[in-house]
Order: structure tokens, then sequence, then C-alpha cells
């Protein structure tokens, strides 16, 4: 992994919502930073439910489900 490939896959995963498939795409780079171990199953799961939801910030969700605490420190920590 390079740098530039992390800040892409960053830029995708937080890609403004409302914007056509950018449900799909912030989904797409969630299932990278899952593979890399970064997220866990149940919050990649918020973000797959909510792939066809472009307007869906999966963020709000995944704190109501109580999963995925580490992934929500990284993207307050980022932001």
């Amino acid at each position: 992994m390079t740098d530039a490939e992390f800040a892409e896959q960053w830029r995708l995963v937080n890609t403004p919502l409302g914007e056509e498939w950018s449900g799909r795409t912030r989904y797409a780079a969630a299932m990278w930073f899952h593979k890399r171990g970064d997220m866990d199953a149940e919050t990649l799961e918020v973000y797959r439910i909510c792939s066809r939801l472009d307007s869906t910030d999966p963020l709000p969700i995944i704190r109501d489900r109580g999963v995925g605490k580490d992934w929500l420190k990284k993207m307050e920590a980022q932001r």
C-alpha cells in the first residue's frame, strides 16, 4: 500500500452525500479498508446497506448500532 493509494481510498470513503453513485463509491472504499483490517464486518455491513442510498450518511447508523468505534475514531481524527 502506498500513501497515495490510502489517500485515494480515504477520499472515496468520504465522497459527499447525494452525488450519483456516491453510496456505492463509499462502499467500495469501505471494502478496501475492511480488507486492510481498518474496519470490522459490522461497520462494512452498514456501508453495504447504504450503498444504494446516495444521500444516506452511514456514520450515524454506525453510531446508532454501537459498532465501529475504532472506525468512528479514525473518521473523526481525519476530519
